[in-house]
């Protein structure tokens, strides 16, 4: 594995590893989306073998193993972490073509030292190795994330969340990158769910009211996004099936929402249940804007395709899959209306459908506005589109139809605390399409300016977004 152990790695130009080597290589990591668990950070966990670091909630590895015909039982289920380990070790080592394959290596690499190719024929080897690895001190996870070069890592929160972890690490003088939460209130979004209710006791626990009316509601989450403004959140996240815009007054939705608690008689219609998502998006991009955070909407995601698998073992397991329809239109009212009244947030789209990459682009290019630069922003290439063949489309759709300096980057969406190395993915791959721009002939050959829109893009248009 030659090329994963020096720097050409995805680089096909002499420009390009210059690039990647001044330029890319060593810029701090901003982690502006992840669903890492603040409490092992607080806790510094520690790990006893590479299963319950690499394994234990990866549903990305999970879905290749499943497709690689391994059982259930070597994936979620009760085996042994070294015989969950050597499932996946055959798997990988056949996996050409996958994101997985160089993901790991690239983990193997810089975090146990390891240029092999990890197969059934190397397993024992590699398991010893980070075994051994992992018991030393600086292997806990603090010590992953500091030897990442993390500066900001930002979680992925509930509404009702103490953030009692996040406040620990922050008062731990010994933490040297800061873990700042993001506000997830998508159960309070999905009024038609049995767990709408679940959130509704919850908010009324911790906010110490009851939640009888609309208005209600609203405060209570005027109240939690306060809270979470204290321990340093500049970013909600939001998810949705589809994009959707159906507005309606006021009065309506204190209805609606009274209809769904019972008071008023009847089941909720489509239409209903749109309006209030609609209320919801909008009342929380204008609380965004007030408190100057930034909005994150993902969608063009179909979860829980598998109602076996998901009474089995749950959401958030390998079960969702891509899913199209028309979001321009809904999306071009929802930016609108919040742009006539002042009130349009910082936001960052995403779509799991790759073939909205030039929707987006062309779409938020209506809303940019000085003097933020880059207002809104087409969120990284993301999910089943996180491979090389997507981050380019991303790339060639956002520099065809934007301005890729003002780009945020990177993020890893993940919850294994080996997957930093996704952005040292994402930037090889940037830095190549730019040195093969300088090769072609297609952009001069002034590594000023290239060596500052890749370190704007790496590093400061994510710091300048969410921190300063």
């Amino acid at each position: 594995m030659d090329a994963f152990s020096d720097d050409k790695f995805m680089l096909k130009s002499k420009t390009a590893c210059e690039l990647f080597r001044v330029y890319a290589k060593n810029a701090p990591i901003i982690d502006y989306h992840c669903h890492i668990d603040a409490r092992e950070i607080a806790e510094d966990v520690r790990f006893e073998n590479i299963t319950q670091l690499w394994l234990l909630h990866d549903h990305y590895k999970w879905r290749l193993m499943r497709a690689a015909g391994v059982d259930e039982r070597l994936i979620t289920g009760e085996a042994s972490d070294r015989e969950k380990f050597d499932a996946w070790a055959f798997v990988l080592g056949r996996a050409v073509g996958n994101p997985l394959f160089h993901w790991s290596h690239l983990e193997l690499k810089r975090y146990f030292g390891f240029s092999g190719v990890l197969s059934e024929k190397t397993a024992d080897e590699v398991w010893t190795l980070t075994e051994k690895e992992l018991a030393k001190p600086e292997m806990s996870a603090r010590g992953i994330i500091a030897r990442s070069n993390v500066e900001i890592l930002c979680t992925t929160d509930d509404p009702v969340d103490t953030l009692k972890w996040h406040q620990e690490i922050k008062d731990n003088a010994t933490v040297g990158f800061r873990v700042l939460p993001a506000f997830r209130p998508d159960r309070v979004v999905n009024i038609e769910k049995p767990e709408f209710f679940e959130i509704l006791e919850q908010l009324e626990d911790v906010c110490e009211f009851r939640i009888l009316k609309y208005d209600d509601l609203e405060n209570a989450l005027r109240e939690r996004m306060a809270f979470f403004g204290e321990l340093g959140c500049r970013l909600s996240d939001h998810g949705l099936e589809r994009f959707v815009f159906e507005p309606a007054s006021r009065e309506t939705i204190g209805r609606i929402f009274s209809k769904r608690l019972g008071v008023i008689t009847g089941v909720l219609t489509e239409t209903e249940i749109n309006q209030f998502r609609t209320a919801m998006l909008l009342f929380f991009a204008r609380e965004a804007h007030a408190l100057q955070w930034t909005m994150q909407v993902h969608f063009g995601c179909r979860r829980d395709n598998n109602s076996a698998m998901l009474a089995s073992i749950g959401p958030n397991t390998g079960y969702d899959c891509i899913s199209g329809g028309e979001f321009v239109a809904p999306a071009a009212r929802f930016l609108d209306t919040l742009e006539q009244e002042e009130q349009l947030p910082r936001m960052i789209f995403y779509s799991l459908n790759p073939n909205d990459n030039a929707l987006i682009d062309s779409l938020i290019g209506c809303f940019q506005k000085a003097p933020v630069i880059g207002r809104l922003q087409h969120g990284a290439a993301w999910w089943f589109n996180d491979c090389e063949s997507g981050i380019r489309e991303h790339l060639r759709a956002l520099s065809g139809n934007g301005y890729l300096p003002s780009f945020i980057g990177m993020l890893t969406d993940s919850r294994c605390f080996l997957s930093f190395s996704r952005h040292e993915y994402f930037r090889r791959i940037l830095c190549d399409m730019l040195g093969q721009a300088v090769e072609d002939g297609l952009f001069p050959a002034d590594l000023e300016i290239l060596g500052g829109i890749i370190g704007d893009i790496c590093y400061h248009n994510a710091k300048r977004l969410f921190v300063e």
